[in-house]
């Protein structure tokens, strides 16, 4: 399949539907189409074409998503760039994949304008919603550019999407993604989560990651996109009532922010069918207030950039018992593996461990990457022992239910002790003062590695380390009791919401 082709299934279904809506205005589904057409038109009038990359550098916006539907017309691949990375980061990424064309937004235009000299193989600028030096403005390069493709692009299971790994440790790589992985991704999530008739989506996560792909079941159906071009909680309450949003996707952190926020609970969510968080582990307890006071709406997604969001699934079903009472003992796992997805645990030397063994999380199957974006050695690599090896350590329980131990670099020795900081930190989270923590390991001379927490508390709430600590000694131990503990007021974080734990030892090393 072509990334286009849930655009043009939903446009069957109903082109004068609704298609992407932004601040009250609607494209329908058949403007949306010919715009995609006219984009790909563009492009080939460009001299770009087949397999060829292009960037899409912008913030939430229809026209942004809808250039991801002509590049696929074009048979070129979508190359996702966050506007929230450093010029150099984007640079880096453009750079690698070599892309000829960048679609961008004219707030950022400096960032451009910094990078674009380095970049020879980028010969076609194109600005979505301005006029900029150098650059086409949208609608001129449309018009002037456009000529008739030869043909309708149909090819092979080839890439579709380039995307770069999240860099929160060394350097990024670039997945590459294919037809296959986005239809196995699409069709998971469709079997997996309850839609019905008429869905509507709101995206207030950034179309560049999960929030993107998300797009492509509800377009398959006919659905509605809601975009938010700038995150906004108490807007995206409004619109949930205002628009009778059905599905969703926020990061952890965000839920948090939301289960603070004073209109949460005067807030009609009564249309909400499924409400994905995903990206980084969620606290037990905030999940728990949050099936309460928002509704038996959550679902889990579990992937990363080179098995997108479809690893596992829990959805809103099965964070219940069949009495209907919330299914405390099953709030810290991933759920279960995802119906066109093998997972299995393996140990360093390659064998596949039984349930209830810990080891690392490795899968198999279409939803897995094609590779790495000239980078074979790394490609090798991650399908070691033919399996695609996803860096986490966890293991299944007797019910097939998938628990995410730690990341295996995350994996901390202190006192000859093995500690995952993970558990740490949902202990640390369990607190009611604290809304987010982070566990690293520093180098002692006692301990090889200090058990060092870093927590964020949440607004108006206060408590001393000590009592932190303290609280976590009865849950876990004195082993896995953090030896230092600081209180922060907020912690770095990464374009989507992950606590950047390099950055937090980068801080300590410095003030060492």
């Amino acid at each position: 399949m072509q990334l286009a082709d849930y655009l043009d299934k939903g446009a069957s279904l109903g082109g004068d539907e609704p298609c992407l809506t932004t601040n009250g205005e609607s494209r329908t589904y058949a403007e949306v189409q010919r715009l995609s057409w006219r984009i790909a038109g563009a492009l080939h009038g460009s001299g770009i074409g087949a397999g060829d990359r292009i960037a899409v550098l912008s913030a939430n916006d229809p026209v942004a998503l809808t250039c991801v539907f002509g590049i696929s017309r074009a048979g070129a691949v979508w190359c996702p760039v966050n506007p929230r990375n450093e010029a150099a980061e984007n640079k880096q990424l453009l750079e690698m994949f070599g892309c000829r064309c960048l679609f961008f937004q004219e707030r950022f235009a400096p960032l451009v304008e910094r990078i674009r000299h380095e970049l020879p193989a980028l010969t076609t600028l194109v600005c979505l919603d301005g006029e900029v030096d150098g650059a086409w403005t949208f609608d001129d390069w449309v018009e002037r550019a456009y000529r008739t493709p030869d043909r309708i692009f149909r090819a092979g299971d080839q890439p579709c999407m380039l995307a770069g790994t999240g860099g929160t440790t060394g350097l990024p790589k670039g997945v590459r993604l294919t037809g296959t992985n986005m239809a196995t991704a699409t069709a998971t999530t469709l079997m997996s989560y309850p839609f019905g008739e008429s869905p509507r989506y709101l995206a207030l996560a950034p179309l560049t990651h999960s929030a993107g792909v998300l797009t492509f079941p509800i377009m398959a159906l006919g659905g509605e996109v809601v975009i938010m071009p700038a995150p906004d909680l108490g807007e995206f309450l409004r619109l949930v009532q205002r628009h009778r949003i059905t599905h969703a996707f926020l990061p952890p952190t965000v839920i948090y922010g939301l289960l603070e926020h004073p209109d949460l609970d005067a807030t009609d969510l009564s249309s909400l069918r499924c409400l994905w968080y995903g990206a980084a582990p969620m606290s037990p307890t905030r999940l728990e207030e949050a099936l309460t006071r928002i509704g038996p709406v959550l679902g889990q997604l579990f992937g990363q950039t080179e098995a997108p969001n479809m690893i596992s699934t829990l959805a809103p079903a099965d964070h219940f018992r069949p009495d209907g009472s919330i299914a405390t003992e099953r709030l810290s796992s991933a759920g279960r593996p995802s119906p066109l997805t093998q997972v299995a645990i393996m140990s360093e030397d390659g064998a596949l461990l039984p349930r209830g063994e810990r080891g690392e999380v490795v899968v198999r199957g279409p939803l897995v990457m094609d590779g790495y974006h000239e980078n074979p050695e790394a490609t090798v690599a991650a399908g070691e022992h033919g399996w695609h090896h996803t860096g986490d350590i966890g293991y299944l329980d007797a019910e097939n239910f998938l628990y995410i131990v730690d990341r295996a670099k995350d994996m901390i020795i202190t006192g000859g002790f093995n500690v995952y900081s993970a558990e740490v930190e949902q202990a640390l989270l369990a607190h009611p003062a604290v809304l987010d923590a982070a566990v690293i390991g520093l180098p002692d001379e006692k301990w090889g590695e200090r058990l060092t927490a870093v927590v964020q508390l949440r607004p108006a709430r206060e408590a001393a380390p000590e009592d932190l600590t303290a609280f976590v000694k009865t849950r876990l131990g004195s082993v896995k009791t953090p030896k230092q503990l600081d209180i922060w007021p907020d912690l770095p974080r990464s374009k989507i919401g992950k606590v950047l734990k390099s950055e937090i030892k980068n801080r300590f090393t410095a003030t060492a």
